[in-house]
């Protein structure tokens, strides 16, 4: 297609995509307090202290004076009408994603070949399970996450949570959880476009465990070793199942070396330079013939 009809189809397509988000938000707009109850459970399961400031004094007051608890707060006046459209948007971002990401991939699939679409669908297919798996290690390391971190609360100081940087926190936990996840899918990536190599992943095994403890440790904002095992524990079995499968897949590539080009395949051509003689040789042998008349050939003197 020519560039304007290019253009014109990208319009439609982001048309369509953002008129899904705005739809799905407002669908979600009426169900902003379930989401936001479904976010911040786990921690209100874990720490919290009750509904009412009376429970909260109660609990204070109890003979267990070594928990502490907090309240999720909201302050100022636009403060719930602003964390409502925050909520909204994001949860219309999140189910809006498969029509959204549709329409990316119906823009650039046209352009990709049989294989490269091949890969797409076996990236993505792979992706967004990790991500997902990633996300949901995060949701449930949270309680143990805010107990550990509401003991930091000194004995006669009540701890107020503001709800905003409350799914702040979540959400952060839950990305980088994700994210994470998808460190062995790039590492099998560099290793089907022939950028390392599994024996090369399987020497590192050691700064590799070291570097995701320590990215563990950073990660979570907890101290505890729960949390960080929680976050570690996958991902080194994600590395090894990515060098296992990065082994394999080089051995596949020797094999398939060994036997040369396959009958549809050029063979590599050999770029190694030659000697080509002396300068004086070549341009003899190519210097034209002198001109015989003052007639030019097909328009053009030899000159020329």
């Amino acid at each position: 297609m020519p560039l304007a009809e290019h253009l014109r189809e990208l319009r439609n397509r982001l048309a369509k995509a953002l008129l899904a988000i705005v739809l799905v938000t407002v669908v979600a707009a009426f169900f902003y307090n379930d989401i936001i109850n479904f976010l911040t459970k786990p921690i209100l399961d874990s720490v919290g202290c009750g509904k009412t400031f009376e429970e909260i004094a109660n609990n204070l007051k109890s003979a267990d004076d070594t928990n502490q608890c907090a309240r999720i707060t909201i302050n100022g006046l636009l403060a719930p009408f602003t964390l409502a459209l925050q909520v909204s948007l994001m949860a219309g971002i999140v189910f809006a994603s498969p029509v959204w990401l549709y329409q990316l991939w119906a823009f650039v699939a046209p352009g990709l070949h049989q294989h490269e679409r091949k890969y797409a669908y076996a990236f993505v297919g792979t992706g967004v399970p990790l991500f997902l798996g990633g996300g949901y290690f995060a949701y449930m390391v949270l309680p143990t996450t805010a107990k550990v971190l509401i003991e930091f609360t000194p004995s006669d100081v009540n701890n107020f949570l503001p709800l905003d940087d409350l799914l702040q926190l979540v959400t952060r936990m839950v990305v980088v959880f994700g994210l994470s996840f998808e460190l062995p899918l790039l590492l099998i990536m560099l290793n089907l476009t022939g950028v390392i190599t599994g024996q090369r992943m399987l020497g590192w095994w050691r700064a590799m465990i070291i570097g995701i403890t320590v990215f563990a440790a950073v990660a979570t904002p907890s101290t505890d070793p729960v949390s960080m095992l929680a976050l570690a524990g996958p991902i080194w079995i994600l590395y090894f199942g990515a060098v296992a499968f990065s082994l394999l897949n080089d051995r596949r590539r020797r094999r398939r070396d060994a036997l040369g080009p396959a009958d549809d395949e050029a063979s590599e051509l050999d770029l190694t330079p030659e000697d080509i003689g002396a300068v004086e040789t070549v341009t003899a042998s190519r210097a034209l013939p002198e001109q015989t008349s003052t007639e030019r050939v097909n328009g053009y003197d030899d000159v020329t």
